[in-house]
Order: structure tokens, then sequence, then C-alpha cells
């Protein structure tokens, strides 16, 4: 057992000081206690400030390793996300499954030293460069499962369909044949990859994940759905204005609209992005219980555009934010990025603040609940029979010291970076102690070494 006494910490109910966590050998809350004396002889960590840790809604491990690589124009002054996929689609020619296993882990490292608990991996690279199939089809959705158990991060792997070149069913282009699968070959990966999970602790979920209305056909989503009818379903949606007139063009609706009419979306879903919304849309989405899964920064990165939080989260909207490219993983950086690209655009401050709630506290709970629900995994805040998903942040920061309550959240998030991380802990996995995690040597010697064999043939 794992006794862990918070001084502060944010439960269901809000705000609670001195409180004890107890955390069970499964891995769950096993017990709650308010206003216990701090000196408790059973303690086995004492901490300033705990918080419910989220999920990391959506990443591509492997385009961590291409941050840094993409921000130079090339001959074509209207440089855009297109541009930058090309780039994208010649880098990863070049990834054997080591470099690829070698990556998830650093990426999954530095998604819990920034504070996430779990990893929601929307794996679409199955294939070798070419397209051809390994002769397990799973193998690298397996290697995504072998960083896992090397981190200690909890996973939701989502092995991604993606058919087409786009609306017209055209052929996958060159760039694109790594990830290239039928619905028979998908069925085929979806099992391999659900046995690679099943090898992880309990807490490892499956879901099913077309990659987007271009790449798969119009009558497949009641199919893909079948395939495991309580998992997370994820979709990239809405993105780029260039999707929204292909989808458009050839379905004579815009994509939310489609998807809203053809398709029971429901509290299992989570659309990524949504950044090209009107505001029927909008209202129509968040009405559904679904989960608009947003990336901020990587949003930013590739000028897809402002998703209308103040609107959706008004009707009632439920939302998570992930890394995506993984150009920059950072917990606070993405709810700070979120709340300032609202303020930029309605010229305001506080944007998503409410007259109850912070805008520190408001967004750090929505995305808390949010991610629980994307990922379908039994976290989202501190109660007893929870996974142990945990956060604490150091006290003794400059810019924290002192501050309780949703100023501590404000300052995190405002103010904050990294380095106010203290303590992470996944489904009772305590894996980031004093801000670092427990394997960070080694998992950055092997993605160095990886790095370096990459920039001699780039």
């Amino acid at each position: 057992m794992t006794v862990i006494h918070a001084a502060q910490a944010l439960l269901a109910e809000g705000w609670i000081s001195n409180v004890q966590i107890d955390i069970g050998d499964d891995g769950r809350i096993a017990s709650l206690a308010r206003d216990v004396p701090h000196d408790s002889a059973i303690v086995s960590h004492k901490l300033a400030t705990v918080l419910p840790a989220p999920a990391n809604a959506h990443s591509h491990a492997f385009q961590r390793a291409m941050a840094g690589l993409t921000e130079r124009r090339g001959p074509d002054p209207r440089d855009s996300f297109w541009t930058w996929r090309r780039l994208m689609y010649r880098f990863l020619d070049r990834l054997s499954p080591d470099d690829i296993e070698a990556i998830a882990a650093f990426v999954q490292m530095e998604m819990l030293e920034s504070g996430y608990a779990t990893n929601v991996e929307f794996h679409y690279l199955h294939h070798q460069p070419g397209g051809g199939q390994y002769d397990n089809i799973a193998e690298l959705s397996e290697r995504i499962a072998a960083a896992t158990s090397i981190t200690g991060i909890g996973l939701t792997l989502l092995p991604v369909h993606y058919q087409f070149g786009g609306c017209d069913q055209r052929a996958l282009a060159d760039g694109q044949r790594r990830f290239g699968t039928n619905p028979d070959s998908y069925r085929q990966l979806w099992s391999g990859a659900r046995s690679a999970i099943q090898c992880l602790p309990s807490d490892g979920q499956i879901g099913v994940a077309p990659h987007s209305l271009r790449a798969v056909a119009a009558d497949s989503l009641p199919g893909l759905l079948a395939i495991a009818p309580q998992a997370p379903f994820h979709m990239h949606l809405a993105e780029q204005i260039a999707e929204v007139d292909e989808v458009l063009r050839d379905r004579g609706a815009r994509p939310v609209e489609w998807l809203l009419a053809n398709a029971d979306v429901n509290q299992r879903w989570c659309l990524i992005h949504c950044t090209q919304m009107l505001p029927h849309e909008t209202e129509g989405l968040a009405r559904t219980g679904a989960v608009a899964g947003l990336c901020p920064i990587t949003e930013s990165s590739l000028g897809d555009g402002i998703f209308d939080g103040v609107s959706f989260l008004q009707a009632d909207g439920r939302i998570a934010v992930g890394s995506d490219s993984n150009i920059r993983i950072s917990l606070s950086e993405e709810l700070r990025t979120l709340d300032y690209s609202q303020r930029l655009r309605d010229h305001s401050r506080a944007a998503l603040a409410t007259s109850e709630l912070s805008t520190g506290r408001r967004l750090y709970q929505s995305v808390v609940a949010g991610g629980a629900q994307a990922a379908g995994r039994q976290s989202g805040c501190i109660e007893v029979g929870q996974w142990a998903d945990l956060l604490s942040l150091d006290g003794n920061h400059s810019d924290l010291e002192g501050h309780t309550g949703d100023t501590l959240l404000d300052s995190f998030i405002f103010a904050g970076d990294d380095r106010m991380v203290q303590d992470v802990w996944s489904a009772g996995r305590h894996q980031v102690r004093a801000g670092r995690h427990i394997h960070r040597e080694a998992i950055v010697q092997r993605y160095r070494a990886v790095m370096e064999n990459l920039r001699q043939v780039l």
C-alpha cells in the first residue's frame, strides 16, 4: 500500500486540505481520508499539492523526432500543413521498428514528466517503407506497447484505419503507403494490437480509429464501430480548410455537418481538432457528449485554426488535450495556448473562466474529465476505485510557493512549465520522482543513438 499525504488536493468536490490517499496494490485508489495530520507515521509521501493527472488524448509518437526540422520555407512561399505533410512522409520512410520503439519511449517519458498519466496513441504507422507488410502485421503496434512497458505510462492504443488518399477514394501516395489498410487487413491488424495490449498491466486499453473522412469509405463507419462496441472511437475531423472544402464537394455537407447527420456520435467518440466549425456545428457537436480532442500547440504550429472553446464549453461540450505532432510536449503549455487563442480571437481576457471557477481550474478539470473519457479509462478524478493517476506540483517553486486552490492552478498554467511537476503516478506506478522519470538516462541514451543515425541519412 502506498500512502500519500497532500497538504491540498483537488478532489471531485473541490479543493480539500490534509488529504490522505491510499493506493492499493492493484493501482487503484483504495481509500481517501480528509483532515489527516501531516505527521502520520504511515505516510509514504508528503506532498504539497496533488491533482488528478490527465490523459494525453492524441499523439503520433514518431513525429517527435521531426521537432525543429520543418521550420524553413521551401521554394513555394505558401507553406502550409500540406507542405509540412510532404516533409513528414519523407522523414518516416527512414524509421525502423527499433527506431519507432525508442522514439515512442522517449515521447512517453516526456509526457509523464510533463504531468500526463496516459498516452492515447493514434497509431497509423503500420508497415515497412514502401508499404510492404511486416511478417507480423501488428509489429509496430507491438513496438508502441513495448515502449509502454519501459516507461510505465498508461496506454490507450488506437490502431488507425487509413485506406484512401482522399474523398474520391484515390490510391495512397508514396509517402502514405506505410499507413495503408483495407477493411480485412485492418481487422487483422487490430486483433494483433489487442494482443499486444493484453501483455501490459490491466489499465491498458485499445480503441478504434478511422483516420479521417477523407481516408475511409463513407459507408465503413458502422463496421468499424462494431469491431469493439464499447471501445473509444477516435477520428480527425475538420482540421483544415482544404479538408472541409473536399468533404463538402464530395458529400454535399461540411465534415461536422455530414458526420452528425450520418452517424450516431456519442460519448464513445473523440473528434480531433475541429478547428474549422461554424457555430451550428460547434453547438451540435457539443450536444452529442463526444469529446473534442484539441492539440493547441500542434494546431498553432500547422496553422490549423482556432477551436471555439468559449462556445463549445458554454454548450456543455467536453474537451481533452493532446500533443499530436509532439513538437513540444507540455501540459501547461497546451492549456495556456488553448486559452490564449480564445483571448486573441475575441480580444478578451480570462475567456474561459466562470463566476465560480478560475480559468486554470475550469481548463484543468475539463481536460482531466474529457481525457479520461477519450481514453476509455477509469480516471479523471481522485475517487475511491479510480486508477491512481496522480500529479504533484512542487510547492517550493518560486511561482507556486504560498499559493493555494485555483490560484495555484492558474500559476501552474499561466506562469509555469514542466519544472513544476514533481511526481507522477500512472495506475499507481510512481514513474516520475523529483521531476525526472525513473528510467530517464537509459531512455534518453537510446533516443540519442536513433537521432544520430537519422541525421546521417536525412
